[in-house]
């Protein structure tokens, strides 16, 4: 299928690992100009070559720390002809309402939550009038489930998936699609990272994190990047065309799972 995206400029907000790094590629594949933005400019360089093997040419990255007062529209003013804003960035801590505490949720709430809400503020006033453009958000089904030991994450996802509402129940008048995706268990470096971690503290070995992990899972198995990456690209085009304010949820369908009988 031809998504018709060939020549469109993407930009990327955590786009140099995980969910990011595989949409970044997805869209290159399909002939976009990709600008991937992140805080480490390491971790963007080695992101750039390699995403470099799949569009030479077309893809850059550039440093920034959107939970910075006046980040987002410094971002929006270096690309100001973006056609599809992808925002990714954000890192929301695990733990309940006494383990976070108010510095640690305030800084991620700084860069997942206001800095999607101030970049898309900032972007939707260069996109607003030329269509077709797009605001798509990646979140998390911590929407869709609440859980005690995800206390920061929960509330951060509710309000951006009402963000993701209340934009699109008009941006297409603006010639602007506001959607979001919405993972589940995706297998990233930071996912293997924290459960790798909880092996540690309840097994004594991290290298034994898949034990019991998947057991919930459908087909065992958290999603690969590229499978969210899949629908975030198609999401963003003209396939797409008549979706707006919604959110899509990609979890193999973990959130209908439990057994009550």
């Amino acid at each position: 299928m031809d998504l018709g995206l060939s020549g469109r400029r993407v930009l990327i907000t955590g786009g140099s690992q995980g969910i990011g790094f595989a949409v970044a590629g997805g869209f290159l594949a399909e002939g976009c100009e990709v600008v991937i933005a992140a805080r480490d400019q390491q971790r963007i360089d080695k992101a750039v070559a390699e995403l470099s093997k799949i569009g030479a040419g077309r893809v850059r990255g550039t440093s920034v720390d959107l939970a910075r007062r006046g980040a987002a529209e410094a971002l929006a003013e270096e690309f100001p002809d973006t056609d599809i804003l992808v925002n990714n960035a954000g890192a929301i801590p695990i733990g309940d309402i006494f383990e976070v505490d108010e510095t640690r949720w305030r800084e991620a709430w700084d860069l997942k939550v206001f800095g999607y809400v101030n970049l898309t503020r900032a972007m939707y006033r260069r996109m607003r009038g030329k269509p077709p453009k797009v605001i798509l958000n990646v979140l998390g089904t911590g929407a869709d489930k609440a859980q005690w030991r995800y206390a920061c994450g929960t509330p951060a996802n509710i309000a951006l998936v009402g963000l993701t509402k209340a934009l699109g129940g008009r941006s297409i008048d603006d010639g602007i699609r506001v959607v979001s995706v919405s993972p589940g268990a995706v297998e990233t470096e930071r996912w293997r990272g924290i459960h790798m971690k909880r092996a540690q503290e309840n097994l004594g070995d991290a290298s034994r994190w898949r034990e019991g992990l998947n057991k919930d899972q459908p087909l065992g198995r958290a999603a690969q990047p590229e499978e969210v990456a899949n629908v975030v690209v198609f999401m963003a085009s003209d396939r797409a065309s008549w979706v707006c304010g919604e959110t899509v949820t990609v979890d193999g369908g973990r959130l209908y799972r439990e057994n009550w009988f």
